[in-house]
């Protein structure tokens, strides 16, 4: 690693350091594939509330710029150090760039695959008296859709904000004291979203009684994988707590979610349907769910 100081760049090899850091960017990498992999194939992201997605990423982001201001002096050495020194330093913002990535994508693929009978408000319209109305399909976007389209952009201006504030205050030589006292708001601010982040899917899924296109898989490497990334980016130079508080912050909360997951998977065996509440078969699933289930919560 380097480790700056007094305007010079000392490199100080750690080779369980990086052997650590490049096991846990591949576990993160393996741990996030298994979401992306179920929205992508089952062609829904029915399950996910925007809200979980708009604070996640705007979570994400702010603790990477925070480390990207912090290790700045650990950027800076890389232009007078060889490439694999420089390597071997940024494994922290490789971290947290990645987790930021890697979520982002979520949102990404949360957009692209929005469920088509949930974008558009739909009427019926009876044709007969003794047939059933029509469903016919409008222009006007439901509430949810437009929520969505809402919140995507505000987590573009988010990202464009802090980077411009971040370097802004980096290109003029900001005192010490300034950068600190930007880093610091944006971890706590990072930390504080890491705990609103989850209340809003916490309570989708509780409503809903359904796992939905949420990646139990993924839940169960990252749960635990929280505490390799909290003592990664602690050991780090430069770095401080508020910098690795998000990190545990949102460890303890996606355990909880996982832990409800889990509860809603068996039940969804029990009542005989899929993730998305549709039935299965009664040979597959021993019975089928009578009409009065309570299969869904009001927010469906």
């Amino acid at each position: 690693m380097l480790a700056p100081g007094h305007g010079k760049c000392h490199v100080e090899h750690d080779t369980l350091t990086s052997v650590f850091t490049a096991l846990l960017l591949l576990g993160l990498i393996a741990s996030y594939l298994p979401q992306h992999w179920r929205i992508i194939s089952k062609k829904s992201s029915e399950g996910f509330s925007p809200w979980f997605l708009l604070l996640g990423s705007t979570s994400s982001a702010s603790v990477m710029l925070n480390v990207v201001a912090l290790q700045w002096g650990v950027i800076k050495c890389c232009s007078v150090v060889s490439a694999g020194s420089c390597v071997e330093s940024l494994g922290g913002v490789a971290q947290v760039a990645l987790t930021w990535f890697l979520f982002t994508m979520i949102l990404v693929l949360y957009m692209i695959y929005f469920p088509e009978h949930l974008k558009y408000s739909e009427v019926d319209i009876s044709t007969r008296a003794d047939a059933p109305p029509m469903h016919l399909q409008t222009t006007v976007k439901t509430d949810e859709w437009r929520l969505a389209i809402t919140l995507s952009w505000v987590v573009a201006f988010h990202i464009v904000l802090i980077i411009f504030v971040t370097f802004l205050l980096i290109g003029t030589n900001a005192s010490r004291r300034t950068l600190e006292l930007w880093t610091g708001f944006l971890g706590m601010f990072s930390a504080c979203l890491a705990v609103v982040q989850y209340l809003p899917q916490l309570l989708y899924t509780w409503n809903t009684r359904l796992v939905g296109a949420l990646s139990i898989p993924m839940m169960c490497i990252q749960t635990p994988g929280a505490i390799l990334m909290v003592t990664s980016i602690a050991i780090r130079p430069d770095t401080n707590w508020t910098s690795w508080a998000p990190f545990a912050v949102a460890g303890v909360m996606q355990g909880i979610l996982l832990v409800m997951c889990l509860f809603w998977q068996q039940r969804q065996k029990d009542l005989g349907v899929d993730e998305f509440g549709r039935p299965l078969s009664a040979d597959a699933a021993g019975h089928v769910p009578q009409e009065t289930s309570p299969l869904l919560g009001s927010s469906q």
